[in-house]
Order: C-alpha cells, then sequence, then structure tokens
C-alpha cells in the first residue's frame, strides 16, 4: 500500500510525526465543544465503578481502578485506551463512553494518537454513530493545534492497517469535509490529493462542497486544479459539480473555459439538470453565439424546463446585439406565452434593436406601451431612446423624450448628454448643441469625451477658433486633455495650415507625460505635406520613428502621396521600395498615388510602368486608377487610349465613377465631339449613377463652346427639374454664352437669378460679362461691372482692364482708355504685352485666344 502522496499529485512537503494534540478536555470549554454536547451521551458514574465490583451489563464498560492515588499515577498510556477500545470495538458506545471517560482522567497523556483514530474507525463502523464520529471531527478541526490534512489521513489509514480495520471512505470523507468546515482550505485540498493517491476517492457531495467553498473564498484557480484531477482520475461528479465549475469559470470572466465544462459533462452522460442549462445559455450569450443560446433553449423546451425570465431575457438581448430582430421578436413571445411579462430590460433592448435598424417609429410605440403597461423607464431606457432619436435625426423627439426624464426626477448622465451633442451636431443644429454643451459643464457632468465631441467637430469643419473656445473652457473647469484632445486640435490647425501651433500642442503634450501616437506623427506629416515643407514632413516622419512607433499603413501612404503631390513622384516610389523591404505591403491606394504623381509631372510612360507593377502584384487597379489615367491620357489629348482605359474597365466589370465620365465626356468636349460626349452622359443614367453638377458643367461648356446655346439651356432646365442645384460655373458658363451669341437679355436674367441664389460672381464671372458688354459696344454698361466690382472689394485682374481699355479704344475714348491703364498700375497690376500692343497700335482683336484662356 502507498504510505506517502507523490510531490507531482500535490504540495511537497516535509513529514514530521504527529505532534501531541490540544486535549479535548480544553476544547469542551468553549461552548458547543466537549464530546458530551457532541454525542448527548451521559458519562458513566466514577464512583461506582471498582476493581471487584460485580459484572456490569452487557453495555456497559469496566473501568480499571488505580491502587494509587491519580495525583500519584503515571497515567493510562495511548496503548492501554487503544487496547481497551480494540476490547468493544463492536460496541461503539460504550468505546466512546469510555473515551470520554479516559479523557477526563489527570494522568491520561492527550495527544492525537491511535486511540482518536481507533475510536473513529469504531464509530464509522456502525451506522448508527457515523453522525457522531462526523461531529467529532468537526469540533476537532476547528482547533488551531490540529494537524495538517495529509498527517492525519496518514494516520487514520495506518491504524486500520495496524488495528484490522477496513478502510470506511466515510471517515476520510468526513475529515475531508470537516477541514472545508473549519476554512482550512490548504488543508482541505492536501488532504483531498492525499485520498486520492490512496485510491479513497471522495463522495460527490463531499467534493462539491470542496469545490463551492474553494470558489466562494476566490480560490478559483486551486478549485480548477482540483475539478482537473476529478477528470483525470475519473473520478464521479454530477451536475453541481458542473455548474460551481462553470460559474467559477464565468466569475473570471472565462466563458470558453464554462462552456468546456459544459460540453464535456455533456458528452460524459453526465445528468444535467436546468441550472446548468441556464449557466450554458448565459455562456453562450457572452460570446454572443445567438444561435448557441437558442439552440440551448430549445434543448430545455424538449426536456419539459420552462426557462426563468432571466434566461429569456440573456438570449433577446443577445439577438438584439446580433441584429436579428426576428429572433429576438419571436423569443419575446415566447417568453409571454411561458407566462412572464416583458420586463424593461426586454423591452429597452427590443427599443435599440428597432431603431438600429432604422425603424425609430416601432421603438417609440414600444416604449408607449410599456408605460401604458405600468414599467417606469429608467435612466437606460431613456439613454437607449434618445441616442436612437439622434442617430435617426430626429432631435425634437430626442429633446422630447429629455425633459421628460428630467420631469420624471432621473438626472441626465453625460452619456445621454454626449448623445443629444453629437445628435445636433449631426444634424447641423450647432447652437443646440453647445446649448446643451453648457447645460452639461453648468451640471458638472461633462467629461473629457464631451469636450471631445465638439473640439473635433469644429476641427473637422475648420472651426479651429471655436475648437480652441472648448479646448480653453475644458482647461478652465480642471478637465485634463487626452492623447485624443490634443490629436483633434493639431489636425485642426494643420487643416488651417498652423503648423506652429501644431508644433506647440505636440511639445505641450511632452511637458504633461502624455505621449503622442502614430496617428498625432501622421496628421502632423501630413500637414507639413499639405503646406508644401517637405523637408518638415520627412523630418517628422524620421522623427516619429526614432522614438520607436511603428508607422502604420496609413502613415506610409502619407509619406508616398505627399511626396507624389509635390512633385516628388520618384523619391516617392524609392521610398516605398524601402519600406517593401522593411515590410510593407502597398495597397492600391499606394500605385494610385504614384500614378497620379507621373502624371501631373507628364511622365505618362512611367505612370504605365507603375499601372503594370500594380497588375503584377495580384492587385486589382480599382476605379480611381482607371479614373486618374484616363484623366491624364484625355488631358494630354490621348482619347484613343483613354477609351482603351474605359473598354479594360468594362471587361473587368469594374464601373466608372461619375468622375471618370466626366473625365471623358470633357475630353470629347474639348474635341468638339458633342456625339460621343452625349452618348456617355446618357450612359451615366444608363448605369444606374446620375450626372452631378460638374458633369452638366462640361456638357454645358461644350455645347457653349459651338455656340449651341439652346442645347446648353436644355441640360440647364433639365438640371433644374431633377433638382441639381445650378452653382456659379453652371451661370457663369451659360451667361458667357448668350452674351457670345447676343442675348444680352437672357444672359441678365440668370444673372440676376444667380445673385438672387446668393451665388457671388467671382473674378472669372466677371469677366465673362465685361468681355461680354464690350463685345457688343456697351462699353459703359462694362465699366460699371468694373465699379460692381470695386465695392466688393473684388480685385479686377488685367484681362478684365485689358477688354475696357480695348473696349474705349474702338469708341475713341482714349483718355478714358489711360486712365483705366493708370488705374490698374494703382492696384498693382502688371499690364501685359497684350496691354502694350492695345495702349501703342490700338489694335484689339476679339478672339479669345489672343486675350489668354478663360476659364470657367
Amino acid at each position: 500500500m502507498k504510505s506517502l502522496v507523490p510531490s507531482s499529485s500535490i504540495h511537497r512537503r516535509i513529514f514530521i510525526p504527529l505532534i501531541p494534540h490540544k486535549p479535548l478536555s480544553s476544547v469542551s470549554s468553549s461552548p458547543s465543544s466537549s464530546i458530551d454536547e457532541i454525542t448527548n451521551t451521559p458519562l458513566p458514574n466514577s464512583d461506582s465503578v471498582e476493581s471487584n465490583a460485580s459484572p456490569q451489563p452487557q453495555n456497559s464498560i469496566k473501568i480499571p481502578t488505580f491502587q494509587k492515588p491519580i495525583s500519584e499515577n503515571t497515567g493510562l498510556s495511548q496503548n492501554d485506551v487503544v487496547d481497551t477500545l480494540l476490547g468493544h470495538r463492536n460496541d461503539p458506545l460504550s468505546a466512546l463512553q469510555y473515551f470520554k471517560w479516559v479523557e477526563k482522567q489527570p494522568g491520561f497523556i492527550r495527544e492525537i494518537g491511535d486511540s482518536f483514530c481507533v475510536l473513529l474507525h469504531i464509530l464509522v463502523s456502525s451506522e448508527n454513530h457515523c453522525n457522531v464520529a462526523r461531529n467529532l471531527i468537526n469540533n476537532y478541526l476547528s482547533s488551531d493545534s490540529a494537524p495538517l490534512g495529509i498527517m492525519l489521513v496518514d494516520h487514520l489509514i495506518n491504524c486500520s492497517e495496524k488495528f484490522g480495520f477496513g478502510l470506511n471512505p466515510c471517515v476520510f470523507n468526513y475529515l475531508l469535509n470537516g477541514y472545508v468546515r473549519a476554512r482550512r482550505y490548504k488543508d482541505a485540498i492536501d488532504c483531498y490529493y492525499a485520498l486520492v493517491y490512496r485510491d479513497i476517492m471522495p463522495f460527490v457531495l463531499i467534493l462539491n462542497g470542496l469545490l463551492s467553498s474553494l470558489v466562494r473564498a476566490n480560490l478559483i484557480d486551486e478549485a480548477r486544479g482540483v475539478f482537473e484531477d476529478v477528470g483525470l482520475k475519473k473520478i464521479s461528479y454530477d451536475c453541481a459539480t458542473v455548474y460551481t465549475m462553470m460559474c467559477a469559470s464565468l466569475r473570471e470572466g472565462k466563458a470558453e473555459e464554462a462552456e468546456k465544462y459544459f460540453v464535456e459533462a455533456k458528452n460524459s452522460g453526465v445528468e444535467l439538470d436546468p441550472p446548468v442549462y441556464w449557466t450554458a445559455v448565459r455562456v453562450a450569450c457572452m460570446k454572443l453565439e445567438m444561435n448557441a443560446a437558442c439552440d440551448l433553449l430549445s434543448e430545455m423546451k424538449e426536456r419539459g424546463w420552462v426557462p426563468p425570465e432571466g434566461t429569456f431575457t440573456h438570449v433577446i438581448c443577445t439577438c438584439v446585439k446580433q441584429r436579428n430582430m426576428i429572433e429576438a421578436l419571436r423569443l419575446k413571445d415566447e417568453m409571454i406565452s411561458s407566462g412572464y411579462s416583458v420586463n424593461l430590460v426586454v423591452a429597452t433592448s427590443l427599443m435599440k434593436g428597432y431603431y438600429q435598424k432604422g425603424d425609430l417609429r416601432s421603438a417609440l410605440e414600444l416604449f408607449d406601451k410599456i408605460v401604458e403597461d405600468g414599467l417606469t423607464p429608467n435612466k437606460v431606457t431613456y439613454a437607449v431612446l434618445i441616442e436612437g432619436c439622434c442617430i435617426n435625426k430626429n432631435m425634437v423627439k430626442a429633446r422630447e423624450l429629455y425633459i421628460q426624464m428630467k420631469s420624471a426626477g432621473i438626472q441626465p448622465t453625460v452619456y445621454i448628454v454626449n448623445s443629444l451633442i453629437r445628435g445636433y451636431l449631426q444634424s447641423q443644429l450647432t447652437g443646440e448643441a453647445i446649448e446643451q454643451f453648457d447645460d452639461a459643464v453648468k451640471a458638472g457632468i461633462a467629461n473629457v469625451f464631451t469636450y471631445n465631441t465638439l473640439i473635433s467637430w469644429f476641427c473637422e469643419k475648420g472651426r479651429v477658433d471655436d475648437a480652441s473656445r472648448i479646448w480653453d473652457k475644458m482647461i478652465d473647469q480642471q478637465v485634463e486633455p487626452t492623447v485624443v484632445s490634443y490629436n483633434n486640435m493639431i489636425l485642426g490647425n494643420c487643416r488651417k495650415g498652423n503648423m506652429d501651433v501644431a508644433l506647440d500642442l505636440l511639445s505641450e503634450m511632452t511637458v504633461k507625460n502624455l505621449k503622442a501616437n502614430v496617428f498625432t506623427y501622421s496628421i502632423l506629416v501630413d500637414g507639413y505635406f499639405k503646406k508644401g515643407e517637405t523637408e518638415k514632413a520627412i523630418g517628422m516622419f524620421d522623427r516619429m520613428v526614432s522614438l520607436g512607433i511603428a508607422p502604420t499603413d496609413v502613415t506610409v501612404n502619407t509619406v508616398i502621396s505627399g511626396l507624389c503631390k509635390v512633385g516628388q513622384t520618384i523619391v516617392a516610389k524609392d521610398r516605398m521600395e524601402k519600406f517593401v523591404a522593411k515590410g510593407f505591403t502597398p495597397i492600391c491606394m499606394t500605385y494610385n498615388s504614384l500614378i497620379d504623381g507621373f502624371i501631373k509631372e507628364g511622365d505618362i510612360d512611367s505612370a504605365l510602368t507603375v499601372y503594370d507593377e500594380l497588375c503584377e502584384t495580384g492587385l486589382s487597379p480599382n476605379v480611381v486608377t482607371y479614373t486618374t489615367l484616363i484623366d491624364g491620357f484625355c488631358k494630354r489629348e490621348n482619347i484613343d487610349l483613354a477609351l482603351k482605359m474605359h473598354s479594360e474597365m468594362r471587361a473587368k466589370g469594374i464601373k466608372m465613377d461619375v468622375t471618370a465620365y466626366n473625365t471623358l465626356i470633357d475630353a470629347f468636349c474639348k474635341r468638339s465631339d458633342m456625339t460621343s460626349a452625349s452618348e456617355l452622359f446618357d450612359e451615366i443614367a444608363e448605369v444606374g449613377l446620375s450626372p452631378t453638377a460638374p458633369v452638366y458643367n462640361t456638357m454645358i461648356g461644350g455645347f457653349r463652346k459651338l455656340y449651341n446655346m439652346e442645347s446648353a439651356l436644355d441640360l440647364y432646365k433639365r438640371m433644374k427639374n431633377e433638382g441639381i442645384g445650378c452653382d456659379l460655373a453652371t451661370y457663369t458658363t451659360l451667361i458667357d454664352g448668350l452674351l457670345k451669341v447676343g442675348n444680352i437679355l437672357l444672359a441678365s436674367d440668370l444673372y440676376q437669378e444667380m445673385l438672387a441664389k446668393d451665388i457671388l460672381p467671382d473674378v472669372v464671372t466677371y469677366s465673362v460679362l465685361v468681355r461680354g458688354l464690350c463685345n457688343k459696344g456697351q462699353v459703359e454698361n462694362a465699366r460699371k461691372i468694373l465699379e460692381e466690382m470695386v465695392k466688393k472689394s473684388i480685385t479686377p485682374n488685367v484681362l478684365i482692364y485689358n477688354t475696357l481699355i480695348a473696349g474705349y479704344f474702338r469708341e475713341g475714348n482714349l483718355k478714358e482708355a489711360f486712365r483705366l491703364h493708370d488705374e490698374m498700375l494703382d492696384r498693382g497690376l502688371s499690364p501685359d504685352d497684350m496691354t502694350y500692343d492695345i495702349l501703342v497700335s490700338g489694335k484689339f482683336k476679339e478672339n479669345i485666344s489672343h486675350m489668354g484662356a478663360l476659364s470657367v
């Protein structure tokens, strides 16, 4: 038989001889500790026990008498007591009574030795005395001086072998349970391993008590170790064991582990009960495994079990999180048919589900219904519904609910306030957002996210001054900015070109021990590139790398794109190759930047080489790739190659976007091929797209070039009918064309219509008006246009002055012509060759090509 537990099964320890234990008589000094109280059996009257007494009744014990006074006697030895106990091994009551008597003898050597272990073996041999043995053990182990678990197990086993007792598992299970009851968990664990090593298996009830106690004491790793050993030793366990271990795993948030316990138990044939299934459903919900949760509910239904309300609630909420409202509503109906009412958690979850799929009306109707049914909405309910209204841009209802919530005595949380502010901003109700923000600041609930929301919004809109005011208020309220706060402010200033301010903010972050991240540096790199400060952009990138901040793909693409935009496409390509060597994988956008850069630099061959490289990598060119190439070919009047790219797009199933169509249409318009341009224009609608204002403007410009103002005006009317707003380019092109064909009245009407729509003319529009009027001999009216420009603080260009000067020359008003020349000089404008040609020779050709190209 094995005598020691191997170190691999239990904690390694040094075994020492059994230490003498505190006598039981000392334990009895405390309430409910004496053997008498434990057994409720009266002690024999020792005064009546004599050595020559008459024979005792069958159940009595012959107690020896001493020839000397007890005070002079050396006392009873363990061997004496054991011999007497063994003489009554078939009489547990007598053995117990004798042991009680012995414990009171002053000469008895009080230690936990063989006598106590023998008594326990005798007691458990009788079903009527098992509880007595259990109580003796519990009482004994409550003492601080009780020996370690392994030592007591060894002692009980040794006694059983020495005195011929069988290994009754009850005594060992009582011992294990005793350590648990005494909360001596380390000894309990050691006792468990010692028993199992000796092939003494704990009862399921005792095992469950051990595991649940360890879990309650937050000794979950120890419980996990014991349960793993149970599996290895193939020790029997039941559904209560599984439930305990699943709950232990969930306490630590280990849903996968809890699921493993359930599956293993189910596969092992353990009869599982409803609580285990309920817990398994909860696990599936935590993992957002909606189908698994629903399957478990079906299994429970097949077994005749009605899931509790909480289980239904968990699954319905999970269905909503998975955006499966059909299943959520089905389970809600099943919940009602099972005898439950829709609770507030379910109702709130369903409201969220409704608005997430865009059905705000149903969410609001459900809210009204639960109020009608007597449910009182709480803070979470209002938060969900207000957020739904904000997302769906129904700010009137959001505000109404907010007021209703406050009227009900529910104070708004910062989450609700932040939802409202975001909603107002997304609905372009900036004033209401600021008002809500100010209320939140006064109420003391605005947090850094509240401030960040407004700062981000203003920076995105280029309103850096407004963002700065929010920032200052945040500092005044002692709300510490985060890295996100700084990134927003840096972004806003970079977009406005305020790179010095952005750099100061970066320095401020360092002072405050806030670590700038890759987003911070990416924003700064992009900002320097957009300002044309290439060296500073590259320097900022290198600084980021030197600090150990790994660039993201976005950062790398920013560098490549930035170099391309400043005309350093070859440098960008070299950089990309170095990045690739370090593990960077270019995407289509990377190649598009290079293609666009080469095309803008007029290097079509290099652009096509990059295009070939893109295709060789296995990436598919996208619509931006083709649009960029088509635009480049068209600008270099290589319309055939552009059309080839168009055909390739179709062959690859890549649909052209409106921008690509406009590029091709513009190329045909410049070639005065309005038939082909019109075919492409019609194709836009055929492929399911809608022409935009720039497309219409291109077509109108094409017809204007051919003096076909009837077709141009038809397109203008079509724009209005389709609700596409005419912009400045539209009106300027039409006015120019109408003036060229001599329709001054209609041109004037369109100009007034443009002004009525608050579309202000720019210098190009004024140039068109001046030239058109001068060409028709209305120089004085053209002069009024110049005066209007001056009043609006719009500086006329040289072309306008040349046109007016030429107009006055034609009329013979040389004085006014030279005066305009002097005025032009006073305004800081430099006369060009055309100016001097007019002044010296009086020549002026109406052909616009001699006066410079007019951009519309």
